[in-house]
């Protein structure tokens, strides 16, 4: 028998979907590694456009014997997807993006700084050409735990009143592949770089539902519109109000009550 239900009942549960765009991607990486890609953190996580919640699937295998005619699979196993991909905005000023994940892998193969473009020591020039330009180059890979993250990669989902939280935690995490980025002179559009990472298995955790404002890792203490809002209407009073002619602070007050 279908369970009888009411209209506010099915407005409560169905007319509150989840959004794709309210995520954020936090991405770490080994202590070494920071000396060598002299590159903001913070710059790179906030530049991620898209980026995606992984999967998993259970490996079976098939009993056939137990029964006549009957065939039974059983889980022994599960698999992880081995890579997410990431895409980030690339900023006309530094290329930070690429220099990031450019630098990484330089990081893994062991590049000497002086080889590596993106490091705080400035990297080769043109009329300095790197080792890599060498008919003699060679490397030596560097030792898996000096490269990779054990938990360094994060993807938190929420929502907007910021009010939910689910948290991707991706284990021994490095990057696999920078895709290639066309270029052209027709219609101008913005440059992004798509990395693929490897990791494998996540973890996901569910945060409790946040009623405040103060601490935790809730998105809405880095950033909430409101607030932000409030506060940029504030600093406009406060550093104009001294130099504006006599009627003009009148509607100030009227202008920011209006945005609080």
């Amino acid at each position: 028998m279908p369970t009888p239900r009411s209209v506010s009942d099915i407005k409560s549960n169905l007319l509150r979907p989840a959004l794709t765009s309210h995520f954020e991607v936090q991405l770490s990486f080994p202590q070494e590694l920071r000396k060598f890609l002299g590159v903001e953190q913070d710059t790179v996580n906030l530049s991620c456009s898209e980026a995606s919640l992984p999967g998993s699937q259970l490996a079976t295998l098939e009993n056939n014997n137990d029964r006549t005619g009957v065939t039974e699979k059983h889980a022994y196993r599960r698999q992880f997807d081995d890579r997410i991909d990431l895409t980030f905005y690339v900023d006309a000023k530094n290329y930070t993006a690429i220099r990031f994940f450019e630098g990484w892998i330089s990081f893994i193969m062991n590049e000497k700084q002086d080889d590596n473009p993106f490091s705080g020591g400035g990297g080769p020039t043109i009329d300095q050409p790197p080792n890599l330009a060498s008919r003699s180059y060679n490397y030596r890979v560097k030792y898996p735990n000096d490269y990779i993250a054990d938990q360094g990669l994060k993807v938190i989902k929420f929502e907007r009143d910021y009010q939910q939280e689910l948290t991707y935690h991706f284990i021994r995490s490095f990057p696999l592949s920078i895709s290639s980025m066309p270029v052209s002179f027709d219609a101008s559009s913005l440059l992004k770089v798509t990395v693929s990472m490897s990791y494998i298995r996540y973890i996901v955790l569910r945060a409790p539902t946040k009623t405040g404002t103060q601490g935790g890792s809730n998105p809405a203490n880095r950033f909430n519109p409101s607030s932000q809002a409030q506060s940029n209407a504030q600093s406009f009073t406060n550093l104009y109000r001294n130099n504006l002619p006599l009627g003009a602070n009148d509607q100030l007050r009227s202008i920011q009550s209006g945005l609080a």
